[in-house]
């Protein structure tokens, strides 16, 4: 943070206070660092990994005294980095990361270094000789980094709940932000629930000056690493290879990945579900380990919802130390009250409680987990991507004006009345939303014939609230959130709608909940399929290596059979559920009817009432698809309760 006119123990005093806010992160050390001569301080809370001495103190200086840095996250080539780095002459006290970064900036310049950093971090660095302040995040976005104005104090952290200690922070609530927590039910970088606060983008470094004068210059933001330029250069160069020779390429990065993320100073583990991503980062675990890998797995009774299984199965065949936990509903319900200040912003991914069931599970015996996230957006595996390109291919040809008009002539009648007689249509619209009243699919299939482009057609299918500004009180019409803008020149709709979703929903929605429900327990998730240079290598895939015969991640699936018997390479994976319906119509009906009082919806003035009470009035008639749109109503409520 940056204040002038402060004395240093009032600075360090804040900076303090601000940080123990994240102790949940970093229950291990904390520290402070400040220069009233530039109204200049950091803050830190460290979660101790490498190096579990002193010498991994934060905020760290750099040997020459020239930078100040306070970090988040891993730079798992650290060892790499300083063997080249000790021939140049430089000497190290302890064996952290972040002195090799420190070492590694001071030797080649800040945006040189970063570019050969390979990990997870979010990290600001002082420049005491440039008066400059640089805010950096990953390429992936897998570690956050806020940062905004409070009055003329520049605040950033990892969490809104840091920035919130500070005396001028007086933010107000982004009604754009919450009209795309509907749509989205995630707030999209570089939006945040507040007016003056920001996501750094995935990728970006931020520039701040302070000049002699005690002004600053706007903040400067750019891009180290693109996915877009990676994506569009995978296109232009594809790998030619034999498929038998992509997989054993795909197998030597992978385990080089996995490698590199099993370098830990504490004990180490791996979330097991059983999908293909999972098995495939747990089996590379175990082949390069001389003891059984310890893996974690939550199980669930409701008919299902439960993975628990599989994963046993597949644990068994690699030999792991495999932990698996039955979770009752009461433990599941318990998790609710906590997202808000989890969370620390609204989000309504519902899978957001088994995720930190299982990280929580996991702490018991581990500091670090490794996750599989990553694989559907590099390899295809969402199976939306083939329901949304079977859909545009069947009705795209048609004028758009002729799929208005079918869409108004859908619409034209209730969805009970098609329920009611034209039952017959459902194995027709078998793949439409998941299974449900004949009614309810047609009117999802009326709302995405408009589309003008296959990538409007796919924005609007993962789209919850379709006009969220006719719920939201003062937004006028729905905010842009620049998912179909954002594709770039992509020979195939399948890449496009891959590429959307490794920009947007995976850093905006996954990473987001596999962080925070991580560090919620002081527990380090990390994820080895999205190293950057296996983000590259999949970019450069034909996609033939990736969807084959209606079915993705066919060369990751290739590389998991040299593991794993075929009939334990699953075909497809339930996802992490819970059964929000069944929930909201019994133990957590009083907790919803309490958020959603029309009179306290009309006097907190965000909502209006009537449409959010006839969507309750319908879920609790029994009828289907009605508590994930609620749930995002639900999660800004609760919040704005904990923090409002």
């Amino acid at each position: 943070m940056t204040r002038q006119g402060w004395a240093e123990e009032e600075l360090r005093a804040i900076v303090g206070r601000m940080a123990d806010q994240l102790v949940h992160r970093g229950p291990d050390d904390s520290g402070t660092w400040a220069d009233p001569s530039w109204g200049v301080a950091l803050g830190s809370r460290r979660l101790a990994i490498q190096d579990l001495s002193p010498a991994g103190h934060q905020p760290m200086a750099s040997p020459c005294g020239r930078y100040v840095m306070v970090f988040n996250g891993e730079v798992y080539n650290f060892r790499s980095l300083r063997e080249e780095l000790e021939p140049q002459g430089f000497r190290f006290r302890g064996h952290s990361d972040t002195e090799v970064m420190l070492a590694a900036i001071s030797e080649w310049g800040l945006e040189a270094a970063v570019k050969r950093f390979i990990g997870m971090f979010a990290f600001a660095l002082w420049d005491r000789q440039e008066c400059t302040l640089s805010l950096v995040r990953d390429r992936l976005g897998i570690k956050p980094l806020y940062y905004g104005w409070a009055g003329k104090t520049f605040l950033f952290g990892s969490e809104l709940k840091a920035l919130r200690i500070h005396p001028d922070f007086a933010c107000e609530v982004d009604r754009d932000a919450l009209a795309l927590l509907l749509a989205l039910n995630y707030i999209p970088h570089p939006y945040s629930i507040y007016k003056a606060i920001h996501k750094l983008g995935p990728g970006c470094l931020l520039r701040l000056r302070l000049s002699e004068s005690q002004s600053f210059s706007p903040p400067a933001i750019s891009a180290y690493w693109s996915a877009q330029q990676v994506a569009e250069s995978g296109a232009a160069n594809r790998v030619v290879k034999s498929e038998e020779d992509a997989a054993t390429q795909l197998d030597a990065l992978l385990r080089e990945a996995v490698r590199l993320r099993m370098i830990a100073d504490v004990p180490l583990g791996a979330f097991l579900s059983g999908g293909i991503d999972s098995s495939t980062v747990v089996a590379l675990m175990q082949a390069q380990s001389n003891r059984p890998v310890k893996t974690f797995t939550i199980g669930f009774r409701e008919a299902g919802y439960d993975e628990a299984p599989q994963a046993k199965a597949v644990a068994g065949h690699l030999g792991t130390d495999h932990t698996e936990l039955y979770v009752t509903p009461a433990e599941s319900l318990a998790v609710i009250p906590k997202l808000p200040h989890l969370f620390d912003e609204p989000f309504s991914d519902s899978s957001q409680i088994p995720t930190y069931l299982v990280s929580a599970l996991a702490r018991r015996h581990v500091t670090v987990s490794m996750s599989g996230d990553g694989g559907d957006e590099l390899f295809g595996g969402y199976t939306r991507y083939l329901l949304v390109h079977r859909l545009w291919r069947s009705l795209g040809w048609l004028p758009r004006f002729s799929r208005r008009a079918l869409a108004g002539l859908i619409t034209s009648l209730r969805p009970s009345t098609y329920d009611r007689y034209f039952s017959w249509l459902g194995p027709w619209l078998n793949g439409i939303g998941r299974p449900g009243p004949v009614g309810d699919k047609l009117y999802k299939l009326a709302g995405v014939l408009p589309a003008e482009s296959p990538e409007a057609l796919y924005c609007h299918f993962i789209t919850h609230w379709k006009r969220p500004a006719e719920l939201v009180v003062g937004v006028s019409h729905a905010p842009n959130h620049g998912k179909a803008e954002a594709c770039p020149r992509l020979p195939d709709f399948y890449e496009r709608m891959m590429f959307l979703d490794l920009v947007t929903y995976l850093p905006d929605d996954i990473l987001t909940k596999v962080d925070r429900a991580s560090m919620g327990v002081s527990l380090e998730a990390r994820v080895p399929l999205l190293d950057h240079r296996i983000v590259e290598f999949a970019a450069r895939l034909p996609l033939s290596m990736k969807i084959r015969q209606g079915q993705g991640k066919w060369l990751l699936r290739q590389v998991l059979r040299r593991y794993l018997p075929a009939e334990l390479v699953r075909p497809d994976k339930m996802g992490f559920g819970v059964p929000l319906d069944d929930w909201l119509r019994g133990p957590l009906k009083e907790w919803a009817e309490a958020l959603l009082d029309e009179h306290r919806l009309r006097q907190e003035g965000f909502f209006r009432p009537e449409p959010v009470r006839a969507l309750w009035t319908e879920l609790l008639a029994g009828l289907p698809y009605r508590a994930e749109y609620l749930w995002d109503v639900l999660m800004f409520q609760a919040w704005y309760e904990t923090w409002g």
